[in-house]
């Protein structure tokens, strides 16, 4: 009887320790070096674009975006994007000088899957999705154009998608160049003209922030 208790007693302790070592295993370790949780950055970038409008077409976009980074996977932020197109006058009755130009912006929500975003370098495919204004001013800043009016504008919703090659420069510094495409509602300056801003974009740009910002932890198994 005394063998088959001190038996028992045995296999009870050895069952123990094994699984206390399992549990041990069960611990997930992860290379805080690798792994990054979130981020956020500041991003500029400079595009030279074509308007599907009368005239001269070429056109220069600055974009400004504020992002959250999830993972190195996803942007998610505000982007605001200024325009400036010009082209001759053929309106002398609307605008004084021989140039006008077409100036006007838009924002709105942006956001940016990315994809092998832990390499040093990525794809991503950005889009933003808003809306805008855009009007015709002459070259001459006479006293006609010195207080702006609400008709002077007219108002556009916009999607912008495109596609970026991102290189990681740094945990602190990212450069992307890309191409975009806008799809624009009908603007309408009547009596000089009405169309819209459809058209392609290339460009590139800087990102500025922390990309790896809250690292997870590596737990160490003591036993």
């Amino acid at each position: 009887m005394n063998r088959i208790i001190t038996l028992l007693f045995v296999l009870i302790t050895c069952n123990s320790v094994f699984a206390q070592k399992e549990e041990s295993t069960d611990y997930v370790q992860f290379d805080d070096r690798k792994n990054v949780v979130h981020g956020v950055y500041f991003g500029f970038n400079v595009h030279y674009a074509r308007f599907d409008v009368p005239g001269n077409k070429d056109a220069i976009l600055a974009n400004f975006k504020f992002a959250y980074v999830a993972n190195q996977k996803l942007d998610v932020g505000f982007g605001v994007t200024g325009f400036f197109n010009e082209r001759v006058n053929n309106r002398p009755d609307l605008f004084n000088g021989d140039k006008i130009a077409l100036i006007g912006g838009y924002a709105g929500v942006h956001l940016e899957p990315i994809l092998f975003g832990k390499r040093f370098i990525s794809v991503s495919f950005p889009v933003l999705v808003g809306g805008g204004a855009v009007g015709y001013f002459g070259n001459s800043f006479t006293d006609e154009y010195d207080d702006i009016r609400d008709e002077d504008f007219d108002e556009f919703f916009v999607v912008e998608p495109g596609i970026n090659i991102l290189y990681n420069f740094s945990r602190f510094t990212q450069f992307e160049t890309g191409i975009r495409y806008r799809f624009t509602s009908q603007y309408n300056l009547s009596p000089y003209d009405k169309g819209n801003l459809n058209g392609l974009s290339i460009g590139a740009g800087l990102k500025i922030g922390i990309f790896n910002m809250g690292r997870k932890k590596k737990i160490k198994d003591n036993f």
